[in-house]
């Protein structure tokens, strides 16, 4: 599909979608049109009869009704607040070599350059419509700078479109890629700004909109029901013209895919390599690395940065990368901002609330974390609070010393401890499951009666499936951690004060709605056998570093790692599992050994 197909083929969609609209206002107008026959009939002596008389005793109010209902549903759609990303702005001041590329090459390819740009701390790149009356900027007295943001930018509302670059992006790709990337991007300007397309657009944000302000919870009946009206209108809208809206999109897309074709297109093919490698990179760091520090209260403040060492990783270590890496001497796209590490820090904030659901502010109990600082402030202070919360339950359940069974129920807190509960000579898998290696047909293995139910809460589900597949005490202890650790995050957090001067993040967040957060969750909440291995994982770490000399490290790829002699160490995990699942300590206690770990010594807990 060429240029001019493509945009002959949104604008035909963009008027059926207009013509939807206007079908809507004719039916609204449909019933006064009538009334006003009727009435005009009357004043000129015909149409005259009891019949008529009643028509237009039942029509006229009718008529009023729904003209009074469209106005409101009309003034509801056109008032509500279209949904926004959330994004980290940047102006001209900030970034005048990005703005210069970017303008350079809205030239190239014959269409208006973006009002503005903004990073989404995410790997994608669009444009989006800023100039609802809603999405209007603070008072020009009240704003704080975002990343650069000066006033002069928020004295009138922007036009075109506003280009929204995944902040990884520009840190990873180097000048060239992200010219080429953003190319097509930068080219749906031209059919943006066309007067019917424009028109459908806000059309279908606007009763978009409508939904989500019906949709909201209200506790005041009428309200409430004049609302449900509104959305239901709202509703049949949309679903009349999704399909039109869809092939709109469609043809949009292509056209400006088409109009890119002349720019930078064998560059094209390489930037687009870099955009799944820098996704893959992204998503690890998230999921592997920033997401046990926002566990603990800890926002790592160079999350883009932290991608390049990631990718840079993967490159050393798959040799499918190793082309990648030579890239890195050629500029970096980041160079285009003037302070690079004030907009890196602006969009790792807000990756945080995204993502995790932090606060908008650093406080006592959310603060920034240097990537230097990350082994000792996230990686040490992590495990010795999973081992304190481990030694905790065990004292709950009874659980004496090591080696000393007359000693009282709250013990040392040693490695041995552990491992003697879980690895109790008499236990076997839960009922209804085999042991590893056991073939469907082979001996049936006679599991131990479950432990009395009053040693356990009433959160403690030992038959759930998560549990399926381990020893009991295993059981037994991963339901007690996953019940400590729910009751923890159910406590409410302590109040944190507002910050004395307002970060980047903050000021952007007051542009869209952040109640519902995290609005992109990472990962669903741990199982009960998780939390075991990660709590088993951390005793065994504090040991090896309180008794081996072992420092906590950080893998850009795997998140906290633990090094001794400077060696990471990648095989304790499997040996966890053992114990965990046939109650067999012999490999972790010969893995032990090997490196001079000395399970019966106490650890410091945190």
């Amino acid at each position: 599909m060429g240029v001019e197909a493509g945009a002959q083929a949104a604008r035909a969609r963009a008027l059926a979608v207009l013509r939807i609209r206007s079908r809507a206002l004719a039916v609204a107008l449909l019933p006064a049109a009538v009334a006003v026959i009727l009435l005009a009939g009357a004043a000129g002596d015909r149409l005259e009869g009891p019949g008529w008389d009643t028509a237009r005793w039942v029509l006229t109010p009718f008529a009023v009704l729904v003209l009074l209902a469209a106005a409101g549903i009309a003034l509801v759609v056109a008032r509500a607040r279209p949904a926004m990303s959330p994004t980290v702005p940047v102006t001209e001041e900030a970034a005048p070599d990005l703005y210069r590329m970017v303008r350079d090459l809205a030239d190239r390819l014959d269409v208006p350059a973006p009002s503005a740009i903004a990073l989404t701390p995410d790997c994608d790149s669009w444009l989006e419509d800023r100039t609802h009356p809603a999405h209007g900027p603070p008072p020009a007295e009240e704003h704080h700078d975002i990343a650069g943001v000066g006033k002069q930018a928020h004295r009138r509302h922007p036009v075109a479109p506003v280009l929204v670059i995944g902040s990884p992006f520009l840190w990873w790709m180097r000048v060239g890629e992200l010219r080429a990337v953003l190319a097509p991007v930068i080219a749906g300007t031209g059919p943006s700004a066309h007067p019917d397309i424009a028109a459908a657009r806000r059309f279908v944000r606007g009763l978009d909109a409508a939904v989500a302000v019906a949709s909201a919870p209200r506790r005041e009946p009428v309200s409430r029901a004049v609302l449900a009206g509104v959305g239901w209108v709202a509703r049949l809208l949309l679903r009349s013209c999704r399909g039109h809206a869809a092939e709109m999109e469609r043809g949009v897309a292509a056209a400006a895919a088409e109009r890119a074709q002349a720019v930078d297109y064998g560059l094209r093919i390489v930037a687009q390599e870099q955009v799944g490698l820098a996704y893959a990179g992204w998503d690890r760091l998230l999921t592997r690395v920033a997401l046990p520090a926002w566990r603990m209260g800890r926002w790592p403040s160079r999350l883009d940065a932290g991608v390049v060492a990631a990718l840079t990783e993967l490159s050393r270590r798959d040799r499918l990368a190793e082309g990648f890496a030579s890239r890195l001497g050629e500029r970096p796209a980041c160079d285009l901002l003037e302070e690079p590490g004030t907009v890196d820090e602006a969009a790792s904030l807000l990756a945080a609330r995204l993502f995790h659901g932090g606060p908008a502010g650093s406080g006592p109990d959310w603060s920034p974390v240097a990537w230097s600082e990350y082994p000792d402030e996230v990686v040490d202070r992590k495990w010795r609070l999973d081992a304190a919360r481990l030694h905790r339950v065990l004292d709950t359940m009874g659980v004496r010393p090591a080696s000393a069974p007359a000693a009282p129920a709250t013990g040392a807190p040693t490695l041995s401890r552990v491992l003697d509960h879980l690895a109790d000579p008499g236990t076997a898998r839960t009922a209804g499951t085999a042991p590893a290696g056991s073939t469907a047909g082979g001996p049936a293995v006679s599991a131990p009666d479950p432990a009395p139910p009053q040693a356990l809460g009433a959160e403690d589900p030992l038959d759930d499936e998560d549990l399926s597949g381990t020893t009991a005490p295993s059981a037994t202890l991963a339901a007690r951690l996953s019940a400590e650790l729910a009751r923890e995050e159910a406590a409410p957090p302590p109040a944190t004060p507002s910050p004395a001067s307002p970060s980047p993040a903050s000021d952007a967040a007051a542009l869209w709605d952040d109640r519902a957060l995290p609005l992109f969750p990472l990962q669903p909440p741990r199982t009960a056998r998780e939390l075991l291995a990660d709590h088993l994982t951390a005793m065994v770490c504090c040991a090896a570093m309180d008794t081996a000399g072992a420092t906590p490290g950080l893998d850009w790829l795997d998140g906290p790692t633990l090094l001794i002699d400077g060696e990471r160490t990648a095989d304790l995990a499997p040996k966890v599992l053992t114990l965990i699942e046939d109650g067999d300590a012999t490999p972790l206690r010969v893995w032990l050994s090997q490196l001079g770990i000395r399970p019966e010594k106490p650890v410091r807990l945190g």
